[in-house]
């Protein structure tokens, strides 16, 4: 008996995909617009744009508000400090949770479901703000560039990820390399970090892209403004709407034509590109490893 698998669409089919191209369209607009918006607002003359009516394409083009940005170096230094701490954090990050993961993924490790059980619960309950400010402060954390990489070089999140991983490979492979003479620390680096690099670039997506956009660390553990990341220095910029800030941007006297809503608007640009552009490309680690360890092949 021959089934026929091109069944011919029904009217009903043809209502059902109408309505759902018109709704995730609809999704796709409310998405997207918010973004589109800014980046038009940015692109238009800043005293122009006070009149509002723009919501396509800038009405008087002008590139003085990214004049703007760019003249002013403390935007520029954030800047250099956030792609620091991006890619050390994310490094030491990957690595650091990538080693205990490997440990806890061994199930004849002393403790091991008594460091788990620790690990589990700090996903759910912590100290508290005021208990970690001051441990940090002991440790000599504050106004200083490691507050971002050490505080951030481990999550229990992504060594369960990690873990999941790891107890799907082979364990003949780490038995072959033993063989070979290798010890447990040249196995991980040279056996099991070259098998495992989908894993390690989904987690090195979810730092990267967490370092990126944090900005309260530089709130709350750094008053120096040459250490602030720029998505903190963009938070002040934001806070402080008033003609002192913008005028400290303005000082140099490139333009004329900008208000404070206006780089506000082009700093936002200038801050989110970068990540914007990257993940596209990357997006689907994120599925992937939502997934690793789900199935066993």
């Amino acid at each position: 008996m021959k089934i026929n698998m091109f069944k011919r669409k029904t009217k009903a089919d043809g209502i059902f995909d109408v309505i759902n191209v018109l709704i995730m369209l609809s999704i796709c607009f409310v998405t997207i617009y918010p973004i589109w918006y800014v980046v038009v607002n940015s692109f238009n003359d800043g005293m122009d744009a006070m009149q509002g009516g723009i919501y396509w394409f800038p009405r008087q083009f002008s590139l003085d508000n990214y004049k703007a940005v760019f003249a002013n170096t403390g935007i520029i230094q954030s800047l250099g400090v956030t792609v620091a701490k991006t890619l050390i954090g994310t490094i030491v990050h990957v690595f650091f949770t990538a080693m205990v993961a490997y440990a806890l993924s061994k199930k004849e490790l002393i403790g091991r479901k008594l460091y788990l059980t620790l690990g589990l619960i700090t996903l759910f309950f912590s100290g508290g703000l005021i208990p970690y400010y001051l441990l940090l402060r002991d440790l000599g954390l504050l106004n200083n560039f490691l507050v971002y990489i050490i505080p951030a070089a481990f999550s229990f999140y992504d060594l369960i990820i990690f873990t999941a991983f790891f107890r799907e490979m082979p364990i003949s492979l780490e038995e072959a390399a033993m063989i070979d003479g290798a010890n447990e620390f040249k196995i991980f680096l040279k056996v099991i970090i070259p098998l495992s690099m989908p894993v390690f670039a989904t987690i090195a997506l979810f730092h990267g892209v967490y370092q990126w956009n944090d900005y309260f660390a530089g709130i709350i553990f750094v008053n120096d403004a040459n250490l602030q990341p720029i998505q903190t220095y963009l938070f002040r910029i934001v806070a402080q709407s008033s003609g002192n800030q913008m005028s400290n941007l303005t000082a140099t006297g490139v333009v004329k034509t900008t208000t404070s809503s206006s780089i506000k608007l082009a700093t936002m640009v200038v801050t989110t590109a970068p990540i914007v552009c990257v993940y596209p490309f990357l997006q689907k680690y994120f599925v992937k490893g939502m997934m690793l360890g789900g199935v066993k092949g």
